[in-house]
């Protein structure tokens, strides 16, 4: 988690597993694309790092944060190790951030709860672009990087 103390992107690389024999998907939102578009690079390049190889890293574009859920649970059906939920949700005016919110972190909870491979939440629900932008590679580090680390963590359990 991050505070003032922290970046999102550090951690105790002992506690990760090499990935060379996992196979991971990256369902991706297209809506706020620019801060999408950064968590992937952040989570594709972390798993890299950790010996994932290119070709078992699959990308799965959806057009919405909504959307992942369906993503997810079609991903969960397939022989994916883990499943990293990328998105972003920015409140605007109405109550609609709320809904898409709430639903996006229930839907994943009940796949996490139902099936067969952990789907990690990298989604990230911020008051405003500039906090996005800080928590997707700017000073907060890059959400994506710890979606990658936790994803490699829980293949595990």
């Amino acid at each position: 988690m991050v505070n003032t103390q922290n970046s999102l992107s550090h951690y105790d690389r002992s506690k990760v597993s090499d990935g060379t024999n996992f196979r991971i998907a990256l369902v991706v939102s297209e809506w706020n694309e620019e801060i999408t578009q950064a968590l992937f690079q952040g989570a594709k390049e972390k798993l890299l790092d950790h010996n994932v190889l290119d070709e078992n890293i699959v990308r799965i574009d959806v057009p919405g944060s909504f959307e992942l859920i369906y993503g997810a649970s079609i991903a969960q059906l397939t022989d994916f190790n883990a499943i990293i939920a990328i998105g972003c949700i920015i409140k605007g005016e109405t109550r609609h951030f709320e809904f898409i919110s709430n639903a996006v972190a229930q839907g994943i909870k009940d796949l996490n709860l139902n099936g067969k491979a952990p789907v990690v939440f990298c989604v990230l629900t911020d008051e405003n672009i500039e906090q996005s932008r800080a928590r997707s590679g700017g000073n907060k580090g890059n959400k994506g990087i710890e979606a990658a680390v936790t994803a490699l963590r829980m293949i595990n359990l």
